[in-house]
C-alpha cells in the first residue's frame, strides 16, 4: 500500500534482530494502494513484505494475521505471517503496529480472460470453505454500518446529482437483509491487483486487511464487479458466467443468494464508490499515495442499478 510512515534501514535492521530471518539486505517502499505503509524487505534468508498499520486499532489486527496463518495452513496461497522470537506476529516499528509476511511470487493480471475468472471463482470458494473453521470472528470493517457512516462524511463534498444518487442507493440498501444470507469470513477486496498469477495458476491472494465476517455473497459481488466489468461498467457475460460457475462447483449458491444477487452487486459497487470518494475528498498525508478514481465505481453502480438483465447465479 502507500507509504505514510517512513522506515529507515538502521531501524529495520535493529527490529529484525528479534526475528530468525537473517540480516537486512534491501528495503523498498511500495507505492500502490491507500491504507497502510508497505515495504518489500529482502534479507539474507528470504523475501518478505513489511506492513505498518496506519489507522487500524491494534486490537483488531490479530484477526487478520491469524486468518492468513489459518488459510495458509489449509493450503491456500496467501501470505503467511512471520513470528518473531517471542512467537508473536505483531510488533511495533516507527511507532506503528507492524508485521512481516512471506512475499509471494507472481504478478497481477489486469486484463483477465475467461480462464482467469474461472480460477479466481474456485479460489474464492476455497477461501470461504476454509474460513468456516476459523475460530475468530470480526465484523466486515467496510460493512453496512460503515457504508452509512462514510456516506455521511462525504455527502457534503458531492454535487447535488451525486448526492441524490447516493441517497437513493442508501435507501435501497436499507431494505436488504444481509443477515438472511449465508455468512462467513470474506476477503472483501479480491481485486485483480490483489491476486498474483504464477503462469495459469493463482500464485497468491494478498491484502487481507479488509477481511471480516459478512455475507459470503457480498465477497462474490466485489470480485465479479472488478474481474468481470466491461469498459462501460457493465458485466461481461462470459467472464461472469465462468467465475460464478467455478465458485458454485465448490460452494453451491442458495435460493436466498440467487434472489439477493442484484442487490449484492449494487452494495459492492456502493462500498468502493464510497471509499474512493473518501480517499479523494478527505485524503491523509503520505509520501507515496495512490488515490483511485471514484467515478469508475459510480459508473459501475449506475450500471448495476439500471440493469434489466445480468448473469444469474448458477442453480
Amino acid at each position: 500500500m502507500s507509504v505514510f510512515t517512513s522506515v529507515t534501514e538502521p531501524d529495520l535492521a535493529a527490529w529484525l534482530q528479534n526475528y530468525a530471518i537473517g540480516r537486512l539486505e534491501q528495503l523498498q517502499g511500495i507505492s500502490a494502494g491507500v491504507q497502510n505503509s508497505n515495504f518489500f524487505v529482502t534479507t539474507s534468508l528470504g523475501r518478505y513484505v513489511l506492513t505498518l498499520f496506519e489507522t487500524m486499532p491494534r486490537s483488531e489486527l490479530p484477526f487478520y494475521l491469524h486468518l492468513m496463518a489459518h488459510l495458509a495452513r489449509h493450503g491456500l496461497p496467501v501470505p503467511a505471517p512471520v513470528a518473531n522470537r517471542d512467537n508473536e506476529y505483531l510488533g511495533t516499528l516507527s511507532g506503528k503496529p507492524a508485521t512481516l509476511v512471506s512475499r509471494l511470487a507472481g504478478r497481477s493480471e489486469m486484463t483477465p480472460s475467461v480462464g482467469h475468472c474461472a480460477r479466481i471463482g474456485a479460489m474464492m470458494a476455497g477461501l470461504h470453505l476454509a474460513g468456516m473453521s476459523f475460530g475468530r470472528r470480526q465484523p466486515n470493517p467496510r460493512g453496512a454500518e460503515w457504508r452509512r457512516d462514510c456516506a455521511a462524511r462525504v455527502r457534503a463534498h458531492l454535487p447535488p446529482d451525486q448526492q441524490a444518487e447516493l441517497d437513493a442507493e442508501l435507501a435501497y440498501q436499507a431494505g436488504v437483509d444481509l443477515k438472511a444470507l449465508p455468512q462467513g469470513v470474506i476477503h472483501a477486496d479480491m481485486f485483480r491487483d490483489n491476486v498474483l498469477w504464477d503462469g495459469d495458476f493463482v500464485g497468491g491472494v494478498i491484502d487481507f486487511y479488509f477481511a471480516g465476517h459478512d455475507a459470503l455473497l457480498f465477497d462474490v459481488a466485489v470480485t465479479v464487479n472488478d474481474w468481470c466489468a466491461a469498459a462501460d461498467g457493465g458485466l461481461d457475460p462470459a467472464r461472469s458466467t465462468a467465475l460464478l460457475a467455478a465458485y458454485a462447483e465448490n460452494r453451491p449458491f442458495s435460493d436466498t443468494e440467487r434472489a439477493a444477487w442484484p442487490a449484492m452487486l449494487r452494495a459492492a459497487a456502493l462500498r468502493f464508490w464510497l471509499s474512493r470518494l473518501e480517499d479523494f475528498h478527505l485524503p491523509r498525508a503520505g509520501e507515496m499515495v495512490l488515490v483511485k478514481d471514484p467515478d469508475e465505481y459510480r459508473q459501475i453502480l449506475r450500471q448495476r442499478a439500471r440493469a434489466t438483465a445480468m448473469p444469474a447465479l448458477p442453480a
